[in-house]
């Protein structure tokens, strides 16, 4: 067993690696999630169709009971657009990976959805030297 392996063993933590993958998606979803956010608060109609879809999914049992109650916290912050905001923008683990499996499907239409991914998540490289650091 290598030295490496042996330490590794021990360690009473699991270190987790994120690649450039996993960045990409994760800028993707969250450009998608701010555009979102703001035809949720011009369309307040539209947060009640997200809780009707929540507690489907919540009766269906194809939800865990964590991410309800996170995701129906949120949309109870709606009044406070800025907390609202915050709330579903959170650059956190948790919010991240919740946020891989939104409950706001439907809301952007596919016009709205590229719109959004074109103008924050899709980066231009100006110079590609930097490819090959």
């Amino acid at each position: 067993m290598y030295s490496n392996q042996r330490r590794n063993k021990n360690r009473s933590y699991q270190i987790k690696k994120r690649g450039i993958k996993d960045d990409y998606i994760d800028r993707q979803i969250s450009a998608i999630h701010v555009a979102i956010v703001d035809k949720l608060i011009a369309n307040p109609e539209l947060v009640a169709q997200v809780q009707s879809r929540l507690d489907h999914k919540r009766e269906e049992g194809t939800i865990r009971y964590g991410a309800y109650i996170t995701w129906t916290s949120i949309l109870e912050l709606y009044d406070d657009k800025e907390a609202f905001r915050r709330g579903i923008l959170e650059d956190s683990h948790q919010m991240r990976r919740l946020r891989r499996t939104t409950p706001f499907v439907g809301i952007l239409n596919e016009e709205e959805r590229k719109a959004a991914l074109d103008a924050e998540a899709i980066g231009t490289i100006n110079k590609p030297d930097v490819l090959f650091l």
